[in-house]
């Protein structure tokens, strides 16, 4: 099913490996504008390939990468590769160390329609547009999106594993993440991790805009270089990783509101409608609240914060046409009652309303609520990975921002082009 290839990958020169903390840039998304400007301020940085700014920021990308490539800060490696990337990380309170384990290659963008590579969650139009444009552009990937794969037997953990005694880059990253990176260049390994994951099924998990873009373009892209085997605008770079033996977190993703035209009490009274609504004494402790209890979340509002239980046969007024695996998901309830009933946002519009901002630092929805900023802010409990596998299966999708899988791929480790004639190679010679 899964086609992949590995990458002859762009990656900064040798003297810049000591740099690689200041030359690597998380997702635009999971850091606060004060961070990002100071990633921009690095004029290495490879935020400038992938979230570049000005009028034209497409334009401005390609004329940074020609530049990078014709003063050799970046240079491609001569042979394909399949790159092991080893994330060390401890949640809050923990002693021990946990290890994401997983490699960076190239799959097929495949379509949604294909079912090799299956999504759980909506994507917000406008960013998918952005996605595309710089693509088609630059015709390079800063960022790996993150994929999963099933694999009981751990199959590919011992190369991993030997590989990443010798590797290329070691760092720690803004979150004090260690980020561990090296190659496998061995034909015969690269055919093997090829043979294991042909019969896979892969699981988004994070990237869903970054995908579906490269999708979009490939077809836009259809009859174009016919002659070529293996052409570089059909794939797109993806960092997958073992369901099975392996440190997956989910964390969860808060929602704000802005712009209520209803008075605070009015809200309160059309929310008692639906849920047990009880008072919270301190709302700098909600984000550290259990949420046991399903279709349970935190509400903040004004100087006040509460706790929200849906009622005892509110279910079965909700999504009746759903399968059971989207129904009864806590985002669902959210998004269906308190966006849509409630205030009136039908849910097919929130993808694109820029009322509803979605939030993963619980201290910033504090913040944005205290400030007067946002109206309120809904704070939400994290999903279990059994959930999101059997959304994936169901075929159905979640609200946007349904999963904040933890760590996050850095982007700025390698770079995937897929301009043909830095693509090109004799990828037939890796398969069986």
């Amino acid at each position: 099913m899964a086609e992949i290839l590995p990458l002859k990958a762009w990656r900064y020169a040798d003297a810049l490996t000591p740099k690689m903390e200041e030359l690597t840039a998380p997702l635009f998304d999971v850091v606060s504008a004060r961070q990002r400007q100071l990633l921009y301020e690095n004029p290495l940085n490879s935020i400038h390939l992938s979230v570049p700014q000005g009028a034209d920021p497409a334009k401005n990308a390609l004329e940074t990468l020609e530049k990078w490539k014709s003063e050799g800060i970046i240079s491609q490696d001569l042979k394909p590769g399949i790159y092991v990337y080893y994330q060390y990380f401890r949640l809050p309170g923990e002693h021990d160390e946990r290890c994401r384990k997983g490699f960076i290659a190239q799959i097929k963008a495949y379509e949604w329609s294909d079912e090799v590579i299956l999504r759980h969650e909506n994507t917000i139009v406008s960013a998918v547009n952005d996605r595309i444009d710089l693509l088609k552009i630059t015709q390079i990937q800063a960022s790996p999106t993150h994929a999963l794969y099933e694999d009981l037997d751990e199959q590919l953990e011992k190369y991993m594993d030997e590989a990443i005694a010798n590797p290329l880059y070691e760092l720690e990253d803004y979150q004090g993440v260690r980020e561990v990176m090296a190659v496998i260049q061995e034909p015969e390994i690269i055919q093997y991790f090829l043979e294991v994951l042909k019969d896979k099924q892969v699981i988004l998990a994070d990237g869903h805009h970054r995908l579906e873009g490269a999708i979009e373009y490939r077809k836009s892209m259809k009859g174009e270089l016919s002659e070529q085997k293996w052409k570089g605008h059909d794939y797109h770079l993806m960092y997958l990783t073992n369901t099975s033996g392996n440190h997956l977190k989910i964390l969860p993703t808060h929602r704000m509101f802005y712009g209520l035209e209803l008075a605070a009490e009015d809200l309160l009274e059309k929310i008692k409608e639906w849920f047990d609504v009880k008072k919270f004494a301190d709302s700098e402790e909600l984000g550290g609240y259990a949420f046991h209890k399903p279709h349970t979340f935190g509400l903040v509002m004004g100087e006040e914060s509460y706790t929200l239980q849906l009622k005892a046969g509110m279910m079965g007024h909700i999504n009746l046409h759903l399968p059971e695996s989207i129904r009864q998901l806590d985002l669902t309830v959210l998004h269906e009652v308190l966006f849509a009933r409630i205030l009136g946002i039908a849910v097919a519009e929130q993808r694109n309303s820029e009322q509803i901002v979605y939030e993963r630092n619980f201290s910033r929805c504090i913040q944005e609520v205290r400030s007067g900023k946002a109206s309120f802010a809904v704070i939400t409990r994290e999903l279990e990975l059994d959930q999101v596998l059997e959304v994936c299966r169901s075929g159905e999708l979640m609200p946007q921002k349904s999963t904040y899988f933890y760590p996050k791929a850095l982007g700025g480790l390698l770079f995937a082009s897929i301009k043909q004639d830095e693509f090109d190679f004799d990828y037939g010679s890796f398969f069986k």
